[in-house]
């Protein structure tokens, strides 16, 4: 994809993030998956890191290779004709320096803007990374991408609620959050957060745009609207969806031998429509 491509689809997620209405983001794992959503009316395209590892037959949590994820996202930004944003997880080094290399091989791969977080992925209780490196992190991702020329957004996620959290969690999310902000982040990612009210409490705190995770316990996307979130992701829900499905037709297939699971699919020719 050329660099005025490149600028102008980057252009087009930061001023969709920045508008006033809320961005709900469908996270895609593959190809087909984000042709089915683009068909479905929505603006930008944003992949699932779960979804992806999966798909591949990884377990998720930075376990995938940053070249196998980024073969994927570069197939989808092929693809589709909207903008790409990538979660890239922690960078896949702890190391400043490898954000700044992520966030230039996501732009090679079409992608203009990337999930970055905080916390290691690759340890269950995903601790945090120290605060002085997490800002660094994000400091020098900018720089990579001031460095290609394009508007990236990088959404810099902060993961100090991961577990529930605690009694610091938002006073911590908010200083990380404007830190990063500071150090040219877009937005700013806090999952794991299902009270309105914290909700709240991070749109008042943080100067800037606010992401946060979908989830059925959490508030509903009319009322994330009403609160200012700015960005919606609905993480690994799409893929665990589908997975589900096709467990549960197993179990009927096996039961009753019916294929009533089947009778409301996507037609065969519609689906060869939206490859082509």
């Amino acid at each position: 994809m050329d660099k005025a491509a490149l600028i102008a689809k980057a252009e087009k997620l930061r001023a969709l993030i920045d508008s006033d209405e809320t961005l709900i983001l469908p996270n895609v794992w593959d190809v087909a998956s984000a042709r089915v959503v683009v068909d479905a009316g929505y603006p930008v395209i944003a992949t699932s890191s779960a979804g992806v590892a999966w798909s591949l037959g990884y377990p998720d949590g930075e376990v995938i290779t940053r070249d196998d994820m980024l073969f994927i996202v570069r197939r989808i930004a092929e693809c589709v004709d909207v903008p790409v944003t990538a979660d890239m997880e922690a960078g896949y080094d702890e190391a400043p320096e490898a954000v700044a290399e992520t966030v230039t091989a996501t732009l090679g791969a079409g992608a203009v803007g990337a999930n970055i977080e905080d916390s290691s992925s690759q340890a269950a209780e995903h601790p945090m990374l120290d605060y002085d490196l997490s800002v660094a992190r994000i400091k020098a991702g900018k720089a990579a991408a001031d460095a290609a020329g394009v508007p990236f957004v990088i959404n810099a996620r902060t993961d100090v609620f991961y577990g529930g959290g605690n009694e610091n969690a938002l006073d911590e999310a908010i200083r990380r959050g404007n830190a990063y902000l500071e150090e040219g982040a877009g937005c700013v990612f806090v999952p794991f957060v299902r009270d309105g009210e914290i909700m709240v409490k991070l749109v008042a705190g943080i100067d800037g745009p606010v992401n946060v995770l979908a989830n059925p316990a959490a508030p509903k996307l009319d009322d994330l609207r009403d609160i200012g979130i700015a960005r919606v992701s609905i993480g690994g829900l799409f893929s665990l969806m589908a997975y589900t499905h096709v467990r549960d037709a197993c179990a009927e297939l096996a039961d009753t031998g019916e294929l009533a699971w089947g009778k409301d699919n996507i037609l065969h020719p519609d689906m060869n429509k939206l490859m082509g």
